[in-house]
């Protein structure tokens, strides 16, 4: 059966599937931080690093808990119980599920309050506040934002409120639907600004800082952050993608699928780069990374460029739609964990996730203001000097995906029958699987096991 607990809902096509996995996968980190961290690590020299581990790494894993999720059926850890006790295995590898779980739901707890910038400065683009806005201007707003707590919660609401209306629906009603408006609109709107750039933008400078390659920059910290992104770009050991695969019929290829999200992905992220960084150089903006290049520094841009009132408002619609999409599936394998193990119906599931992430989204609220100098595992070597909201994040990106995606990987290439994976896989016997095998059986454990090490001692 497919569906969580049983539900027997199942994506209507593979396309619906594609637009939800790519949505879950798409975020804020494909707008912003993929075309940064290109550029400044050798450009296509990091691109060709990227995809290697993507297709060696991300890719494994991701047909890996696709594949887990089809045979099993159920929440992230129902379904690996349900293999393991298929195989012999011991049910207590369900718990890997079930820190995947916790995963998204801390990122969800922080993710909601990033998308709520989005709108935010969607409103005030589409209102003119960015109009002529200068350097000092820019930062002010972007500081008064940080600091007010009260309108954080708003837009903090406003998202929470919208992860009900749709996921309430459920699969086909609901997420399907939902990615089938906010996938097109982020396309569009990533194409918009594309054309944008090239006619208003200097897109030579831009694709030489994107595309142009500088192997001297490349080290083993260069695939460190390469693998790092693919991680997290493609939203591995977070349990929503094992949900996504108990929702696939029989006849989808999961290989196939999977080798289509990765590069869908990619596309989005080079796409935003190309929608981006023209318009940094045409202005002469600072090429800074994260929250900086986005709410301080762009709406510069946007400020002194013909159109910019609209061309702002467009570009925030392309931020909104990738940080709901992302919420989506998030919120999605939260749920499905809530309805199958404390036995909650769906609906009362739905507001006990979205209430208890709204919460601990205070938290992360409080710690952008008031409490930005307050610390709450400083005692931490790996946590010092991070507030709640870094905390929470370094928690997530660095401890709990590695983790969960090293365990994985232990369980379904050593433990689970070789037959059971070719059945459900739906490939024969030959090169694509004694490629796959290889990588989640030999290379991808010490790998992640080392980057794991690292990302806690340094």
């Amino acid at each position: 059966m497919a569906g969580s607990t049983g539900s027997g809902e199942q994506w209507s096509s593979r396309w619906g599937f594609l637009l939800a996995a790519v949505g879950f996968a798409v975020g804020m980190g494909n707008i912003w931080r993929f075309p940064y961290v290109l550029g400044e690590n050798g450009g296509s020299a990091f691109l060709f690093v990227y995809l290697a581990c993507a297709l060696a790494i991300g890719l494994p894993l991701l047909i890996t808990e696709l594949t887990i999720g089809r045979r099993g059926g159920r929440s992230a850890s129902g379904s690996i119980q349900a293999v393991a006790g298929e195989t012999g295995a011991s049910k207590a590898w369900g718990m890997v599920g079930s820190l995947g779980v916790f995963c998204a739901f801390v990122i969800l707890s922080y993710y909601t309050v990033i998308s709520g910038w989005t709108l935010d400065y969607f409103f005030r683009a589409a209102g003119g506040d960015l109009v002529n806005i200068d350097s000092a201007g820019s930062k002010t707003m972007w500081n008064s934002l940080m600091n007010s707590p009260g309108r954080l919660l708003v837009w903090n609401t406003v998202v929470h409120v919208l992860i009900v209306l749709v996921i309430r629906q459920g699969v086909q009603s609901g997420i399907e639907r939902a990615v089938k408006i906010l996938m097109p609109a982020l396309f569009i709107t990533l194409i918009i600004m594309v054309i944008y750039g090239v006619v208003a933008g200097d897109m030579e400078a831009a694709m030489r800082f994107l595309l142009e390659p500088d192997f001297s920059k490349v080290s083993f910290r260069t695939v460190m952050i390469a693998i790092g992104q693919a991680f997290f770009s493609i939203g591995i050991g977070m349990g929503s993608l094992i949900v996504f695969g108990s929702y696939m019929p029989k006849d989808f290829s999961i290989p196939r699928s999977a080798t289509a999200v990765i590069f869908l992905d990619t596309g989005v992220a080079l796409l935003a780069g190309f929608a981006i960084f023209p318009l940094v150089f045409a202005y002469g903006l600072e090429t800074s990374s994260g929250t900086g290049l986005i709410f301080e520094t762009l709406p510069l841009a946007f400020g002194q460029m013909p159109g910019g009132r609209i061309f702002g408002s467009i570009f925030f619609v392309l931020l909104i739609s990738a940080a709901i999409s992302s919420c989506l599936g998030l919120a999605e394998g939260v749920v499905s964990w809530v309805d199958e193990h404390w036995g909650i119906k769906r609906e009362k599931g739905i507001l006990l996730t979205v209430g208890a992430g709204w919460l601990l989204g205070i938290l992360s609220i409080m710690s952008l203001g008031d409490w930005s100098e307050f610390y709450p595992l400083d005692f931490i070597p790996a946590f010092a000097e991070q507030t709640i909201f870094v905390a929470l994040d370094f928690l997530a990106a660095n401890i709990l995906l590695l983790a969960g995606g090293l365990l994985l990987s232990v369980f379904f290439g050593w433990l689970v029958p070789k037959q059971l994976k070719l059945d459900e896989m739906g490939v024969e016997d030959g090169l694509f699987f004694a490629f796959w095998r290889t990588m989640i059986r030999y290379i991808i454990p010490p790998i992640l096991l080392v980057v794991l090490a690292l990302g806690l001692t340094q």
